[in-house]
């Protein structure tokens, strides 16, 4: 099989060196593309800017905004079986990208953001017969129902739920939630463990399914 990954932020230019951006290292989904080639399968990675170094033999395919990664996703999905979406996208952009660099003014910058595009919702409209296993980030106690809605809003097959104490760290605690609403496996370690039990799960239940 072959697998597209996403991993890493994205960032939205306020001007050519300011950006909006967040914390994400891009060791889940770098550890993951570590575990689909250990099964023997092929990975292509589509990256934001991170500080890692890919397993040896993947496609590494980097990208720097976010419709940078929507339009190298729509390049790569296609010759894909399934998609493991883990990259923190930007969800806001300024409105205006000034070119140069802004100088203080002495007063106030009003700055007005707009959503960026929605890459995995892209995806699950152009699912076809292939399967999506998406992420979701969420912070306060709505946090499974606010999963879960990404998960049908996005046409998902299962959504990881994960936590903002995720962010940049070596670890992490996953839970695994199907369109029913409940959760299947919840696992937790390094994100080189969780990598390698969320992936066997997805062989087991999703990819044998498929096949």
């Amino acid at each position: 099989m072959r697998i597209l990954i996403t991993a890493g932020p994205t960032r939205e230019y306020l001007d050519d060196v300011r950006y909006l951006s967040n914390a994400s290292s891009g060791r889940m989904g770098f550890a993951l593309a570590e575990a689909v080639m250990v099964a023997g399968h092929q990975v292509a990675l589509a990256c934001g800017p991170v500080s890692l170094t890919p397993p040896p033999g993947c496609e590494l395919h980097l990208v720097e905004t976010t419709d940078e990664l929507l339009a190298k996703c729509n390049e790569l999905f296609p010759g894909c079986d399934g998609v493991i979406a883990t990259a923190a996208v930007c969800d806001y952009r300024p409105r205006t990208r000034f070119p140069g660099k802004l100088a203080k003014t002495g007063v106030s910058l009003e700055l007005e953001l707009v959503e960026t595009a929605d890459v995995l919702a892209d995806l699950g409209r152009n699912k076809g017969t292939r399967w999506i296993v998406g992420f979701a980030l969420e912070s306060n106690e709505y946090a499974h129902v606010n999963a879960l809605r990404k998960l049908k809003e996005k046409n998902c097959d299962v959504i990881v739920l994960n936590r903002p104490t995720a962010i940049g760290s070596e670890s992490n605690r996953i839970e695994l939630i199907d369109a029913g609403g409940k959760t299947v496996a919840v696992y937790s370690g390094t994100k080189s463990d969780v990598a390698s039990q969320l992936w066997a799960w997805i062989e087991e239940t999703i990819v044998s399914r498929t096949t």
